[in-house]
């Protein structure tokens, strides 16, 4: 049986761009003109058409960060993380992600993978071992049951991995947190001298001089106005302390944003132009301290 272009058509669209999946990101035209141009290309050369746009399309497909679940020691126990590569072999810097309270889900992955695309080689640690919570009930009861020092085990088992990589310059390691991992990449920053940038989206503040004392690594610290938990008071006077002391530390409090204003999924608190505001200055401050 012969097809016809347009079924030919519909055939190569559905192998190369199943449901769910998303067309490479060089396609930059629509649906409707994508199919159109296959339609054309295949109705006057079938046939290198057929190898031509296949051999294109699946290396677009395959282009981008490389992703896969590694499991690491943390003292006596196992963890998993979630590890995003750039997609050329190389010697890259690397960054330590901590996920929210609501745990190691599809944006914190996401985010891990942006980082690979700047040229990071990202670990995001799955504290909550495998649960994911998806309403705030379910997430106080995951974070409540994630003691501190158990947490920073796991970070530094996280920061050891990644040190031993051979594609990772383990002088140059990072970490990132939002709200509950904000606070956590603080705390990593007070037990990991090593560390050589600690990026702080909304996460609980230390008050403690002895703590504060301790946080020798460069801070960067997004934060937004609005924020209850964290308030600005909060935010003014963890930086004056680090400014005291002579540490380097980059503050920025956002008008209009609210506690989780990075994060889409949060659609009462989700700040557009606050968002990747935070990103770009995300990116810059990890490519001066960490390369």
């Amino acid at each position: 049986m012969q097809l016809s272009a347009d079924a030919n058509v519909a055939r190569t669209a559905r192998f190369l761009f199943p449901d769910g999946a998303k067309k490479p990101s060089g396609l930059r035209c629509g649906d409707k003109e994508l199919g159109g141009m296959m339609k054309l290309a295949w109705k006057t050369f079938p046939a290198v058409f057929l190898v031509t746009f296949l051999a294109q399309a699946l290396a677009m497909r395959a282009s981008g960060p490389k992703t896969e679940t590694v499991h690491f020691s943390a003292g006596k126990e196992t963890v998993d993380g979630f590890l995003a590569t750039p997609e050329k072999p190389g010697h890259y810097p690397a960054v330590v992600v901590i996920h929210d309270w609501l745990g190691l889900n599809d944006w914190v992955k996401e985010q891990t993978e942006k980082l690979a695309e700047q040229g990071f080689v990202a670990l995001a640690v799955d504290l909550f071992h495998g649960a994911v919570a998806t309403n705030t009930a379910d997430a106080g009861e995951l974070s409540r049951g994630l003691p501190d020092d158990v947490a920073v085990a796991d970070l530094t088992g996280a920061f050891d991995y990644l040190a031993a990589r051979t594609d990772v310059d383990r002088v140059h390691i990072g970490a990132i947190g939002w709200s509950m991992g904000g606070g956590l990449a603080i705390k990593l920053a007070t037990h990991q001298p090593r560390l050589a940038a600690c990026v702080v989206n909304y996460g609980t503040l230390p008050t403690d001089p002895n703590d504060i004392g301790s946080i020798w690594t460069p801070l960067l610290g997004n934060f937004g106005a609005n924020d209850r938990g964290v308030t600005p008071d909060d935010v003014h006077s963890f930086e004056k302390a680090l400014k005291a002391l002579g540490r380097r530390v980059d503050i920025k409090i956002y008008d209009g944003a609210g506690h989780g204003f990075e994060n889409p999924v949060n659609t009462t608190a989700y700040n557009a132009q606050a968002a990747a505001d935070a990103w770009t200055r995300t990116i810059d401050f990890l490519n001066k301290r960490l390369r």
